[in-house]
């Protein structure tokens, strides 16, 4: 029988169990702050998207970042995404 696979409520990573995957947690284990957490979602993206402006990519991570369960109703995800 397998585990049925669950994601990191802050960046969606698979994760064995918890709510949070290594990355998005602290060394005692909690949820890094929102500053610290969308610099690093922000640097993935830049890595995958390398010739995408800057205001896109930050753009982007927010609207992702606001359909995870960590940072729904964050005051700095607000309007992700109100925009079309």
């Amino acid at each position: 029988m397998t585990n049925p696979t669950i994601s990191c409520e802050s960046c969606g990573m698979p994760i064995e169990s918890g709510h949070y995957c290594q990355y998005c947690t602290d060394a005692d284990g909690n949820l890094q702050d929102f500053d610290t957490r969308f610099a690093a979602m922000v640097g993935w993206q830049r890595r995958r998207h390398p010739g995408e402006p800057q205001a896109v990519i930050e753009e982007q991570t927010r609207a992702y970042m606001a359909t995870m369960p960590a940072w729904q109703g964050h005051p700095r995800l607000a309007s992700a995404g109100d925009a079309t």
